[in-house]
């Protein structure tokens, strides 16, 4: 018999893990309710869907996803005692989080200038809510990629990519769900 648990297992730490549980249940309820909302009004939703920038959203998918690469490779970079160029690889990947926040800033501003605001329909009301809630996200998992280019531990920085990947889940899930589901 061992003396190490499952918990002994996880990557990075406990808390972050429970950080983690926690909001990807915030994620899901916000999900759930849109999905719900989004039944009542098919039609609505999808004519409201159809004023977003599905490519914009793609590149950013596609940004989100190399970011997360970089990210995990960081840690393998330490680990193998690279620690100039896992840096580098963090710092790569907040950088791609800072385009991501860019290329969303231009869609944000695009539906303000077309007089598209969160009361404009509930379809918007939960875009603005479940991306922007996403965005914040992306911001805290910047600055903790960054901390982690500082501190680089490598416990520290497999902890920091574990909430960056639940950054990216997050995305993944709300991708389909706001910008491709008719």
């Amino acid at each position: 018999m061992s003396d190490t648990s499952v918990l002994d297992e996880l990557p990075g730490e406990l808390l972050m893990w429970v950080l983690i549980i926690s909001e990807l249940l915030v994620f899901g309820a916000g999900l759930v309710a849109f999905l719900s909302v989004r039944a009542t009004d098919p039609d609505g939703f999808a004519q409201a869907q159809s004023a977003l920038h599905r490519t914009g959203a793609g590149i950013n998918t596609i940004i989100l996803i190399t970011s997360g690469f970089l990210a995990a490779l960081a840690h393998q970079l330490r680990l193998a005692g690279s620690r100039g160029r896992a840096r580098m690889a963090l710092i790569s990947a907040a950088s791609l989080g800072v385009i991501f926040l860019w290329v969303k800033g231009l869609e944000y501003a695009s539906k303000a200038a077309g007089g598209i605001s969160w009361e404009t329909h509930p379809f918007f009301t939960f875009y603005y809510l479940l991306t922007g809630f996403h965005a914040a996200h992306v911001v805290a998992g910047i600055l903790l990629l960054l901390l982690v280019a500082c501190y680089d531990a490598p416990r520290n920085i497999e902890t920091g990519v574990a909430f960056w990947h639940m950054v990216d889940l997050v995305w993944l899930l709300l991708f389909p769900v706001i910008y491709l589901l008719q």
